[in-house]
This record gives structure tokens, C-alpha cells and sequence, in this order.
């Protein structure tokens, strides 16, 4: 069999990868998806073109003029939306933090064949919509619905399984989150990567359950058993495992790194005396930050909140440092009112999701290099 035909009809299983070493079809995924830059944390909102980036299969190309939704099988009253009924809807704007389900996953060991973010595959955007349950409501679910199946015009092959992706919500967890059907990001039309001409936004969850380009809607009987709802996104010690479902964000912070960077190692470096440290910190579940603490060192000491942007939204945070010269580790973790804090080591997981470590950054405090 040749190798191009294995991938589709026979893929192998996903190799054992060696720490710091990183494959080329992992590379191929890093130069087509992105993280935001961390220095754009000091801004509440980040920038449109600096926000995490994650594409499954290819982008679609789809003429908004022609776009409709569909509200499909398992409805009494099925009915379709053009993007013009859409955005003639009740408008709302909610400020909300995805975050990747695999952010962090390059800092485990040993780590899962895939897209090998750091700690940079998070953003908070404005996102502008209506909201989803009404529209549901109005197609009228059939008794004894047990999920709501959203399914996206992106299409590919993933362990061989060719499929559009898809995601779904159980009728509870939709009238709970306050989902949205979005067609605006940041005051202005979502760009292709992003979704265009719409998707939905869960807030409080991991971003794969925000599916971009959505193109249908459809309410089943019983349990949605899509790929990427059963054979991915779900916490397992090893990959043979059913395990569990992937839903709400874990607590979390990113720094800003402070000081000056070099090229290739982006280690830091800072000259003596009072440097001011920012970051933001979030967590699942529209849950508030409780504090976030800061060290350089041994001891943790925390620093100052600011209020959060939003319901769904990442928090900001500071801290006075005096750095002293040497060499140093600088860390951030946080504590939401849960009382759930970062874990300082890695949270193993056989496809590396859910990993809300705290954060490293490298730090020279000298005079003079």
C-alpha cells in the first residue's frame, strides 16, 4: 500500500516523539495555525490579527450572500436563516477568552503527535451575535431530544474517518450557557479563519466547542457520536481509553514577558531594580479569578487584579518585581473562587489537552550583558 493511500484508508498509529524534537508534519501545523502574541496580553481586548488560531481541515469558501443556517432533522418546525435574518436578529456583544483545548500540549512528556502549541493558543475578542437558544426554541426540538448536533462546512479526513466537523450541546447545557450565534468579531465581520460568515461562541468551554463556518443545526434522539465530540477531545491516561468528555476551561495565567528577547530563545533580559509584571488569568465556566500570585523564586507573592473585562473574560493582573541580578525563573498561577489552582508540573493527558501548568519564563537581571 503506498504511503499516501495509508494515511486515508490505514493510518498508523501516532509515533512516540522525542522531547525538543518535533516532526515535520508538526512544524507543517505550526506555520498553518497560530498563537496570540504574549505581549498583546496587556491589551483587554486582543488584537484581531494576533488572536490564537486553530484550523482543522481547510478554510471554506463560502459567499455570505448564500449563506443560510439550517435548523434541520429532530425539529416540528425546521426553518432556515440567511445571514440577512441573522444580523436582523437581536444584536448582543460579549467579550469572551477561548482558549485551545491543547494549549500547553508541547510541555508534556511524552507529548501526542499534533499541533505542538506552548502557552500562547489564547485570546479574547468581542464577539457580536444573538443569542442561540431562542432561535432553537422557535424550530421546536421534538420530545426526548438528547442533543443538539452543530455541524460546520470544513470537511477532512482525520484517522481516516472522512467528515465535516461537528460538535454538539445537550439541551441542559444550552440553556445554561449563554451561547451565541456570531457574525462579528471586534466590531467587524468575522474573517475567514475565524468562522466566516458564522459560527457560535460557547464561553467558559474549550474553543473546539465554538464551531466556525456553522452551516446546520439539528436535535437527535439520541447522543451525538461525531468524530470530533467521541474520538478526540476528551481527557484520557492512555488513547485506547474512552475517557471524558473535554468541556470547561481550566484555571489559568500567562505573563507578559518582561524586558528585552533574544531571537531564537526568547529568554529575557532585564536590568536591575522595580519592573512591572502584567498578565491576565481566566477560567471555565464564567468562574471569577480569586488571586493570582507571582515569583521569581522559592516564595509566592500575589499581585493586584484588575476588574475582569467580562462575564467570560480574562482577568488582568500586576505585580512590583525588584529584580535583582542573576538568573531567574519567573512564574504566575492562579486561583478561581472554586478554589481550583494551577498545578506547577504538567497535567498528563494522552493527547495533551487541558494542560494549565503554570507558566516559565527565562530572565537575565544584569547591567550589561
Amino acid at each position: 500500500m503506498s504511503p499516501a493511500r495509508s494515511v486515508f484508508s490505514n493510518p498508523p498509529k501516532k509515533p512516540a516523539l522525542e522531547d525538543g524534537i518535533y516532526t515535520e508534519e508538526e512544524v507543517r501545523l505550526a506555520n498553518r495555525n497560530s498563537g496570540s502574541l504574549l505581549e498583546t496580553l496587556n491589551h483587554d481586548i486582543t488584537p484581531t490579527g494576533a488572536h490564537y488560531l486553530l484550523i482543522h481541515f481547510d478554510v471554506p469558501n463560502i459567499d455570505p450572500s448564500l449563506h443560510n443556517l439550517e435548523f434541520g432533522d429532530g425539529f416540528d418546525s425546521p426553518y432556515s436563516l440567511s445571514m440577512e435574518d441573522i444580523r436582523s436578529l437581536p444584536r448582543i456583544t460579549m467579550p469572551v477568552t477561548l482558549e485551545c483545548a491543547g494549549n500547553g500540549r508541547s510541555r508534556l512528556s511524552p507529548r501526542s503527535l499534533s499541533m505542538p502549541w506552548g502557552v500562547e493558543a489564547v485570546g479574547t475578542s468581542e464577539w457580536t451575535g444573538t443569542p442561540l437558544l431562542p432561535l432553537v426554541e422557535r424550530a421546536a426540538p421534538k420530545p426526548g431530544t438528547a442533543d443538539f448536533a452543530f455541524t460546520a462546512a470544513d470537511r477532512g479526513f482525520d484517522k481516516g474517518m472522512e467528515h465535516n466537523f461537528g460538535r454538539s450541546l445537550t439541551p441542559k447545557e444550552l440553556s445554561e450557557l449563554q451561547v451565541l450565534l456570531a457574525y462579528e468579531m471586534n466590531g467587524q465581520p468575522l474573517l475567514p479563519q475565524h468562522g466566516a460568515p458564522l459560527r457560535i461562541i460557547v464561553p467558559g468551554w474549550y474553543g473546539m466547542a465554538s464551531v466556525k463556518w456553522l452551516t446546520r443545526i439539528d436535535a437527535l434522539q439520541t447522543r451525538y457520536q461525531g468524530f470530533q465530540q467521541i474520538q478526540t477531545y476528551r481527557y484520557r491516561n492512555h488513547p485506547d481509553e474512552t475517557g471524558t468528555p473535554v468541556s470547561e476551561i481550566r484555571v489559568k495565567s500567562l505573563m507578559v514577558p518582561p524586558g528585552l528577547p533574544d531571537w531564537i530563545s526568547r529568554l529575557r533580559f532585564v536590568r536591575p531594580g522595580k519592573t512591572a509584571i502584567t498578565g491576565r488569568a481566566w477560567s471555565g465556566g464564567g468562574v471569577p479569578i480569586r488571586k493570582v500570585e507571582f515569583s521569581d523564586g522559592d516564595h509566592w507573592r500575589e499581585a493586584v487584579l484588575s476588574r475582569p473585562v467580562g462575564h467570560y473574560a480574562w482577568t488582568g493582573w500586576s505585580f512590583d518585581w525588584f529584580a535583582e541580578p542573576g538568573e531567574h525563573v519567573l512564574r504566575c498561577r492562579a486561583t478561581d473562587v472554586k478554589g481550583n489552582t494551577q498545578p506547577l508540573h504538567s497535567r498528563w493527558d494522552a493527547s495533551g489537552f487541558g494542560n494549565n501548568m503554570v507558566q516559565e519564563v527565562g530572565v537575565l537581571v544584569a547591567e550589561d550583558p
